[in-house]
C-alpha cells in the first residue's frame, strides 16, 4: 500500500528525532515530513527504560535542545522530566501530529534514477505492512537493540532460584523491599540503580569485574541559577549551555593530555566523598586512563552517600558460578541474593537492524566511512543522527540538524535532488567508528561503519571544531557529489 510521498522521513521519535523535526519546523517549514516511530510513544531510551532512578548522566542544559530552554532547577533530570520536556517540544513546534506510531522500518531502498527512498514498515502489534516514499531519510533510530540488552553467558544461571533480570526489561511490579540484591556492572545504569533502591532493600551490592571512573557533581548548578535569575530565559539558557560545553571540553582534554594527574584528581574527589572507612583501591581505581571508557557522573554524590551510610556495598571480583541462592565468586567469596540485576550493557544495532539497498542491491554499511559524523559514504540523501561519546548526545545531533538545514536550502536554491559523500583520498586509514575501549563497542565492531584516519572522515569528538565545520564552513566540498 503506497502512502503519500514526503520530502523527508525521520526515523525515531526520541531525543534526536524530535529535535530534527523541531529544526525543520523552525528553519525549513516548506519541507513536508513525518516521523516513523517503532513503539507506541515518543521518548526512545527515556520511555523504554523503567528501572529505578533512570536519569540523564549529562546536564540538561547541553542534553536538552539549543532552541528550547531547560527551566528545571535540577541539572540532571530523571526520565519523567525528560519526557515532559520532549512532549512540550512536540507541542510548541507542532510536531505531535507528524508522528506515526508502531511503524518499525524493516527495509530501505534508494532509487538513484528517481532520487527516491522507499521504506517498508511493519506494525509490531497488528503485523500490518506499509510502504512510504521520500526524497531524504533522517535516521535517528539510535544505536542499540531495543528488544534485548547484553547479558553474558553466566555459568550456573539456571540454578539460581531467585529473580534475575536485565534493566532494559525491568519489571515495574518487582518487589525488592527487604530483599538481598546484587547488581552486576559498574556503568551508569548500575550506579543509578544502587542508590535508588538502597533505602528499601535489605542489602544491595554492586558486583564489578573492573572499576569505572565516577565523579560527584551538584544536581543544582548555583552559577546557572544566578544567571537565570538576572537574565531573560533564552539568553540565560544559551550562556549556561556554553559554560557547560566549555567546562566539559576542558575536563575531557585535560584527562587525555594529563591522564595520571587527572586520575589522582578524580580519586581524591572520591576519597573526599567516601571518607577513610571505604578503600579506594581496587573498587574505584581503574587500570585504564580517564575517558578510555565512558565517565560516570552521580548527582549530589548519591552513590557514594549510599555506601558511606552502609546501605550499599561494592565488590570487585569475577563470577565463578551462580548457585541456588546467589553468586560464588572466583576469590571463593559468596554473595547471597534474592534478586540479581544484570546491568551488563547494551547490544549495538545500527539503523534498527533494517536492511539497506541502493538501486535494489544490498548496501553493506560496514564497508563505508562516516562523513563529518552524519553521512555514510556512497549512500545518497541519507543522514545519520549520532551523538558524542565524551559529551552530551544532543550537542552533535543539534549540529547535524543545523548542517542539514543548510544543505536543504542550498539544494533547493540550486535545484539539486541528491547529495552523496564520496571518499576521494587515496589509502584512507580505517579506525573503529566509536573510539572507546568498552565491551559493547568491541562486541559490535563488525557491524558498524568505519571512520577514517583524517578529516572529514575522522570523528574528533570536539564540539567547537564541529560547530565550525557544520554551521559555518560551506556545504560545498570536493567529497560531496550533488546531482
Amino acid at each position: 500500500m503506497k502512502r503519500m510521498n514526503q520530502d523527508i522521513i525521520i526515523i525515531g521519535a526520541g531525543l534526536s528525532g524530535i529535535g530534527a523535526a523541531c529544526h525543520l519546523e523552525r528553519k525549513n517549514k516548506n519541507k513536508s515530513y513525518i516521523i516513523l516511530e517503532a513503539r507506541e510513544e515518543i521518548g526512545g531510551t527515556w520511555c523504554l527504560f523503567k528501572y529505578p532512578g533512570i536519569r540523564s548522566d549529562s546536564d540538561m542544559y547541553t542534553f536538552g535542545y539549543s532552541f528550547k530552554t531547560w527551566d528545571d532547577d535540577k541539572s540532571f533530570a530523571d526520565a519523567p522530566s525528560i519526557l515532559r520536556y520532549l512532549h512540550q517540544a512536540t507541542e510548541e513546534y507542532n510536531v505531535k501530529d507528524k508522528i506515526k506510531f508502531n511503524q518499525k522500518v524493516v527495509s530501505y531502498n534508494f532509487d538513484e534514477e528517481n532520487n527516491l527512498w522507499t521504506l517498508k514498515t511493519i506494525n509490531p502489534i497488528t503485523k500490518e505492512e506499509l510502504e512510504y516514499t521520500s526524497q531524504f531519510i533522517f535516521n535517528a533510530s539510535g544505536y542499540y537493540n531495543y528488544d534485548h540488552g547484553y547479558t553474558p553467558e553466566f555459568k550456573g544461571l539456571e540454578d539460581f532460584k531467585g529473580t534475575f533480570l536485565h534493566p532494559q526489561k525491568w519489571d515495574t511490579s518487582l518487589d525488592y523491599k527487604n530483599k538481598k540484591v546484587v547488581v552486576i556492572g559498574s556503568g551508569a545504569t548500575a550506579v543509578t540503580i544502587v542508590p535508588k533502591i538502597a533505602e528499601d532493600v535489605d542489602t544491595v551490592t554492586m558486583l564489578q569485574r573492573t572499576p569505572t571512573y565516577i565523579a560527584a557533581l551538584p544536581n543544582k548548578d548555583k552559577i546557572a541559577k544566578f544567571i537565570k535569575r538576572i537574565l531573560p530565559s533564552k539568553i540565560a539558557h544559551t550562556i549556561v549551555r556554553a559554560k557547560n560545553i566549555l567546562a566539559d571540553m576542558i575536563f575531557y582534554n585535560l584527562c587525555r593530555k594529563y591522564p595520571n594527574t587527572m586520575k589522582k584528581f578524580i580519586l581524591k574527589g572520591i576519597k573526599k566523598e567516601l571518607g577513610n572507612d571505604f578503600p579506594i583501591a581496587p573498587h574505584f581505581s581503574p587500570n585504564y586512563r580517564p575517558w578510555d571508557q565512558r565517565f560516570c557522573l552521580v548527582p549530589d554524590g548519591d552513590f557514594f552517600k549510599a555506601i558511606k551510610k552502609g546501605k550499599a556495598n561494592v565488590v570487585t571480583d569475577t563470577i565463578d558460578t551462580f548457585v541456588e541462592n546467589g553468586i560464588k565468586l572466583s576469590s571463593g567469596k559468596f554473595l547471597e541474593a534474592d534478586i540479581i540485576i544484570s546491568a551488563t550493557g547494551l547490544k549495538l544495532l545500527p539503523f534498527g537492524g533494517a536492511k539497506i539497498s541502493l538501486n535494489n542491491k544490498p548496501f553493506n554499511i560496514t564497508k563505508q566511512f562516516i562523513y563529518k559524523g552524519l553521512m555514510l559514504s556512497e549512500l545518497p540523501n541519507f543522514f545519520v543522527f549520532a551523538g558524542y561519546t565524551n559529551a552530551s548526545w544532543t550537542l552533535k545531533s543539534d549540529l547535524t540538524s543545523e548542517y542539514i538545514s543548510r544543505v536543504l536550502k542550498f539544494m533547493e536554491k540550486n535545484k539539486l535532488k541528491s547529495i552523496k559523500a564520496k571518499v576521494i583520498e587515496e589509502n584512507l586509514g580505517e579506525l573503529p567508528l566509536i573510539n572507546l575501549d568498552s565491551g559493547y563497542i568491541h562486541r559490535a565492531k563488525d557491524i558498524l561503519p568505519k571512520q577514517g584516519d583524517r578529516f572529514p572522515w575522522r570523528l574528533y569528538q570536539n564540539y567547537i571544531l564541529d560547530y565550525k565545520v557544520l554551521r559555518i564552513n560551506s556545504v560545498r566540498d570536493k567529497r560531496i557529489e550533488f546531482r
